[in-house]
């Protein structure tokens, strides 16, 4: 089974940010080709280019629906396959990293210096922590093969 062939609409060539969702998901589907891929898989991602390309041309609704469709698709492939694209794991652990150690880092500098205004020194050293740990697992998932040839 193969994936279809998401078709442009008329008239949307005006519109840049949807040229550029519809290229992104272009990009990804091209991505998904390379890959090998469960029957089940394909028919789910067939059936949201299929709404896609039912859809009558609505510039932002359009754009929302493209979006939405390019999620679904990843988070898929990601939960079934454990595919991700480029930097994936770099971008998520990154806002973790900030939140999970950054913010606590900086509530101890804070509290350790009876200064609130170093609570702001915490957030870089957290943010480097988790490009640290983030760029690993990416590492890890081109050495494993699960990594995409495409970077959202």
């Amino acid at each position: 089974m193969e994936i279809k062939e998401l078709t442009k609409k008329q008239g949307i060539e005006q519109n840049k940010r949807l040229v550029k969702a519809y290229d992104q998901f272009n990009k990804l589907l091209s991505a998904l080709k390379k890959k090998e891929l469960p029957d089940e898989l394909i028919v789910d991602i067939n059936d949201r280019i299929d709404q896609i390309n039912s859809t009558p041309a609505s510039d932002k609704s359009l754009r929302t629906q493209v979006k939405k469709a390019q999620s679904k698709v990843l988070k898929l492939v990601e939960k079934e396959l454990k595919l991700v694209p480029k930097n994936h794991y770099r971008n998520l652990w990154m806002a973790l990293g900030m939140a999970a150690f950054g913010v606590p880092l900086g509530v101890a500098f804070g509290t350790s210096l009876d200064n609130m205004t170093f609570l702001a020194i915490g957030l870089p050293i957290g943010m480097v922590i988790g490009l640290g740990v983030g760029s690993g697992l990416d590492q890890k998932a081109l050495k494993e093969g699960r990594q995409l040839d495409i970077e959202l």
